[in-house]
């Protein structure tokens, strides 16, 4: 690209001249940095925040979960049309390396009842002020230099241009090899705002567009205008526990119900002012997304997954003689709070009044989509810079010596500690291929 003449300084500062120039301060570009730094050479991190790692730390407030300790080969199928790619970083960089690395910056690890690897202490705080000390100190290798508050604004020539916050100048930096962590367009408020789309864009790298992942949902509701203001009022903020999701297969005519589903778990979610969203959507966000992104999109909740259909239907259908509808829906089924205004809420009068298509409705209810939230509100983001604009190591094919890592590639993961565990992995091959072609 052309460099933004609005930033041309009339008397330019000194080039900075660097082995390395790192861009993004997150688990991808440190984990980098890290191998760079042991194997001695000079490597440089620029970032727009003040402080590196701060989409890291917020992510652990309620426990950071680092990883699973799922086998492999389910763990690799987590990454979805991207497991064959994503694979080829944890070949170096799996689960069990991670504990390793977290292990030798002094931070143990346990496995919780789900599956998912915490912290001992549960906290992120503690491991990434152990690693920013290994970094600035290690004890073999070069010590990493930090420049925090530089906004990265593309190239000058050959050179990377970055605008220090607070100042009219430019920090020109030239550098051997460059590597790109700049993360994708969730929480930009933390750092990853997408910024950088374009400046990929001008230089003729294929981007695939950035989409929410790990997102929640705006309904469409009964009437087609989203919740009502009685459901809402009342059950906004609401866990909807011990429910069953499915996401239907499809055919080309739609939805094919008698067809096994794409997707199945039970868990829980949460209610919110437009929609849904909580760690069961989060799990089944892709193919919604998807879904929604070729015309519609529906899930279905089992309200009463410990119950068979046949069950539900036969105390739907006992005599309630002068009791309320809720009142017999609680006392022979346990149904109420929020799914019991859910089901009032989504099922027409005709259905209410009608025990055969309730029972139906209890174990099969269909909540149709409106949207994917936005981008900037999403856990993490799908998109990004294609596989097929990059080399096998990871290299710009169109700004050679430059490489490309994290979460601004075009891949995604669940929650559960998949994409922390690519992010670092994806970092540790990046550093891994700038060595090797420096």
């Amino acid at each position: 690209m052309t460099f933004p003449a609005a930033l041309a300084h009339p008397s330019p500062a000194p080039v900075l001249e660097v082995d390395v120039a790192i861009v993004g301060g997150g688990p991808a570009g440190l984990m980098a940095a890290e191998v760079l730094s042991q194997a001695g050479v000079s490597v440089h991190l620029f970032d727009a925040m003040p402080s590196v790692g701060r989409k890291f730390l917020l992510a652990g407030k309620g426990g950071l979960n680092l990883t699973h300790s799922e086998p492999i080969e389910p763990f690799r199928s987590r990454y979805g049309s991207r497991q064959a790619e994503v694979a080829q970083w944890l070949d170096h960089m799996d689960a069990e390396a991670v504990r390793r690395w977290a292990l030798g910056l002094g931070v143990k690890t346990f496995v919780g009842s789900s599956g998912r690897v915490f912290p001992l202490e549960m906290k992120a705080a503690p491991l990434l002020r152990a690693w920013l000390q290994r970094l600035r100190h290690p004890a073999s290798g070069v010590p990493v230099q930090f420049h925090m508050r530089h906004r990265w604004q593309g190239w000058d020539g050959e050179m990377l241009a970055f605008e220090p916050t607070g100042t009219s100048g430019v920090t020109r930096v030239r550098a051997r090899a460059t590597l790109l962590a700049l993360g994708g367009a969730s929480w930009p408020r933390l750092g990853s705002d997408g910024a950088w789309v374009p400046l990929l864009a001008d230089q003729g790298v294929e981007v695939a567009p950035l989409a929410p992942a790990n997102c929640g949902f705006d309904v469409w509701g009964r009437e087609g205008t989203g919740w009502t203001e009685h459901f809402r009022s009342r059950y906004a903020g609401h866990p909807l526990k011990s429910v069953v999701l499915r996401v239907e297969a499809t055919s080309g005519l739609g939805h094919a119900p008698d067809a096994p589903p794409r997707f199945e778990r039970q868990g829980e979610l949460v209610v919110t002012d437009t929609g849904v969203e909580g760690s069961l959507i989060y799990a089944a966000s892709a193919l919604l997304r998807d879904d929604l992104a070729q015309g519609a999109a529906r899930l279905m909740l089992d309200l009463l997954p410990d119950k068979s259909q046949e069950q539900v239907r036969a105390e739907v259908c006992r005599p309630r003689g002068s009791r309320s509808l809720s009142s017999h829906l609680k006392s022979r089924l346990g149904l109420d709070g929020v799914k019991t205004g859910l089901i009032y809420e989504l099922c027409t009068p005709e259905c209410l009044a009608q025990p055969e298509a309730l029972a139906r409705s209890l174990k099969n209810l269909s909540i149709p989509l409106k949207r994917p939230r936005p981008v900037a509100e999403a856990i993490s983001t799908a998109g990004g810079v294609t596989w097929a604009s990059m080399t096998p190591g990871g290299m710009l094919k169109q700004r050679p010596g430059v490489y490309c890592a994290g979460e601004m590639l075009d891949w995604e993961a669940p929650t559960g500690g998949y994409l922390l565990t690519a992010c670092l992995a994806s970092g540790w091959s990046a550093g891994q291929a700038i060595l090797t072609n420096l």
